[in-house]
């Protein structure tokens, strides 16, 4: 088999807080990968590194007193050091704020800019008179200028769906100060995306991404590729724009090439040949893995930068999607909005290594760490199959036997079909299959614990002039159990060092069987998780609402009471019991769940309703609630809506209302 040349990244965690279990999914999903590349022998480099630059990082750091070069510092060793704890095996992890990414980031907007691909503009921001910056669309809410939603940001609704331009907003204020921004020119540089439409969509469709992602992209080109806003004003933290004084690349555009910079950064400590990975005649392999939230910049910027200016492209983007926990979205007030290090504190990391490994698969699938689940799996697969053949077995042939194994196999074809079975679980790692993958593995521990059931070692050693049988017997369980090992390595690589040294040789994929050798004493893998260590971690996960119940003065409402109306006006609004028949994600929407509802017509209606921080889809279906029946439908972004739920919230959510038990789909609320 010819060796294959492999870089592989992972999306870059922004240097303005901490890792969660969120990000883990990624991580440790291109972990998996990587790890199982080098063990068939691939060359195989995984670089990453922290995200630093932004208006953000500048402002978090003015508010600590401290520099932002000290800030993001502080938080890469903080990223570093979590990554490391949960076996996370980067060959390189960096800094965007870094001299390589200063050096790529101007070569690549240079040779933009020479080819003709970048223009500039004079455009009318939102600016902040009292922090006297310029305003990110994030960093502005007010009214939706379509809907009239309160508390949305500058750049899309999340109850409508519309898109536009902060200076749209009704009533805005900006975040950092709470005053109304006012209008300000500036010249910003543009790079003219649509002068890529023929490359991206003949790329994208090249088997580059998942078919999923590719029905998005077909959205955006269907709507038109818009020139893309490059430049940020100063005060900004970043890379100054060549020959253009106060002005700075927008984060997004150096970001990416973070990429390169971390691996021209290896390739100086290794002697290895950068071109190689990166010329435009480059015959290597470049895969990103990336949050489905990102893959506009993955997906379009990226490869129109890099063609652009003469550098090869990925082959190919895999999208993954958001981790919810027990069903919903990871919440501070419910304790699952779990940080990497509260995790560490309470619980082994290869548990959640394991867990996500039996869930991940190679669609871009939102994926649920159900907590009770999580328990129940990992004792019963990693204690009660796997680990378990091993601690049946080592006693006999330490205490028995000095440690020697047997030189021959009582059942050489049971053997044989665990090496048979590797050819299919590797198909099942490198599609990226693993769920598949660790079903497998668990087939196989299954048959081995059968096969020492059958055997019964406990009642042979009590047998007279046995001592052969008994040790062919524990040797078959023992080469067993290391081939599973060696299957699950790339999941659980702190376990698989344990079991190379309890073995005194390396793993590797499809073994032949170790045999007439001395193994030292077994010693415990892994502890079974017990319930209190996921009651601890929810504690301790939970923010303290102290704070927010005792400064909020009691009988105060959230919003005044709107004019009066007389009845005319209220029997207009025809309110029904509906039933929330199907719920689903609604993808590139930040707070909207499309709702199917039954009314009792006889074809159910949509609703979208920005109620995602609050319900998981799941745990709407099949629920009863009230909606506004007689709206006229609405066009969105997404799609038609065709009424309203009524919700209650204060700005933190919404929830919908549910009526009270006897009520049936379709009777009017009077």
């Amino acid at each position: 088999m010819t060796q294959r040349k492999i870089l592989v990244t992972s999306a870059l965690p922004y240097a303005n807080g901490s890792i969660h279990l969120g990000h883990l999914v990624e991580y440790i999903q291109t972990d998996i990968w990587v790890r199982f590349q080098k063990l068939i022998g691939n060359t195989c480099y995984y670089v990453c590194a922290d995200d630093t630059h932004g208006t953000a990082i500048m402002l978090r750091a003015e508010k600590e007193g401290i520099t932002p070069e000290a800030l993001i510092e502080r938080v890469r060793q903080e990223h570093m050091q979590d990554f490391s704890d949960f076996a996370i095996g980067f060959d390189n992890y960096y800094s965007t704020h870094s001299p390589e990414n200063k050096e790529f980031s101007n070569l690549i907007y240079c040779r933009l800019r020479d080819a003709g691909y970048i223009s500039s503009t004079s455009v009318k921001q939102a600016f902040d008179p009292v922090k006297n910056l310029f305003l990110p669309d994030r960093f502005i809410k007010g009214e939706c200028p379509r809907c009239g939603a309160k508390d949305q940001y500058g750049d899309n609704c999340e109850v409508c769906g519309a898109t536009y331009n902060p200076t749209d907003l009704k009533n805005p204020v900006s975040v950092l100060s709470g005053v109304t921004p006012i209008e300000k020119e500036s010249e910003h540089f543009f790079m003219n995306l649509g002068q890529f439409e023929d490359f991206l969509k003949t790329w994208t469709s090249s088997g580059t991404l998942q078919a999923e992602t590719m029905n998005k992209l077909n959205e955006w080109f269907t709507a038109g590729l818009r020139p893309w806003d490059i430049s940020r004003d100063a005060p900004y933290f970043g890379f100054e724009i060549p020959e253009q004084p106060n002005k700075y690349f927008y984060v997004w555009l150096d970001a990416p090439v973070g990429y390169m910079a971390s691996f021209k950064n290896l390739c100086e400590k290794r002697g290895l040949d950068f071109e190689e990975f990166w010329s435009a005649d480059s015959q290597t392999e470049l895969y990103h893995f990336i949050g489905k939230d990102i893959l506009y910049f993955h997906a379009l910027f990226w490869p129109a930068m890099l063609h652009g200016a003469g550098f090869r492209t990925p082959s190919s983007i895999f999208a993954h999607g958001f981790l919810t926990v027990d069903g919903q979205k990871m919440s501070k007030s419910r304790g699952t909005f779990i940080t990497a290090r509260t995790y560490l504190n309470h619980l082994n990391p290869e548990c959640l290594r394991y867990y996500f490994a039996a869930k991940l698969g190679s669609r871009v699938d939102d994926i649920d760490l159900n907590l009770e689940d999580f328990l129940q799996r990992v004792n019963a697969d990693l204690v009660g199959k796997v680990v378990n053949i091993a601690s049946r077995c080592a006693g006999f042939i330490n205490k028995r036997f000095a440690g020697q194994l047997a030189d021959s196999l009582p059942a050489p074809e049971l053997y044989q079909s665990f090496i048979d079975a590797g050819q299919s679980i590797a198909e099942q790692y490198a599609n990226r299959e693993y769920h598949r993958a660790i079903r497998d593995i668990m087939a196989l521990a299954d048959k081995a614990n059968q096969y020492i059931d059958e055997q019964k070692p406990w009642v042979i050693a009590k047998q007279a002039g046995s001592d052969a049988q008994l040790q062919q017997v524990c040797t078959q369980g023992l080469n067993l159990f290391r081939v599973l090992f060696s299957y699950l390595s790339p999941v659980l690589p702190v376990m698989a060092k344990k079991v190379e040294a309890f073995f005194n040789v390396p793993l590797t994929w499809q073994p032949a069987a170790l045999l007439a050798t001395t193994i030292n004493p077994y010693e415990a893998l892994i502890q079974r998780i017990e319930p209190q260590q996921l009651t601890a971690i929810v504690e301790a996960s939970k923010e303290n609402l102290q704070a927010i119940t005792t400064a909020t003065p009691a009988k105060t409402l959230a919003e005044p009471i709107q004019e009066t109306i007389n009845y005319d006006d209220f029997a207009k609004v025809d309110l029904r019991i509906a039933k929330i028949v199907n719920a689903e994600q609604v993808e590139g929407a930040e707070k909207l769940l499309k709702l199917t509802l039954d009314i009792g017509e006889e074809t159910p209606r949509t609703v979208f309703a920005g109620i995602k921080s609050a319900y998981s889809p799941e745990a709407l279906i099949g629920r009863l609630t009230v909606m506004v029946a007689n709206l006229a439908p609405r066009k969105m972004r997404f799609g038609l809506s065709e009424g309203m739920v009524l919700a209650a919230g204060d700005g933190s959510g919404l929830w919908i209302l549910s009526p009270d038990s006897g009520a049936q789909a379709g009777m009017r609320v009077k």
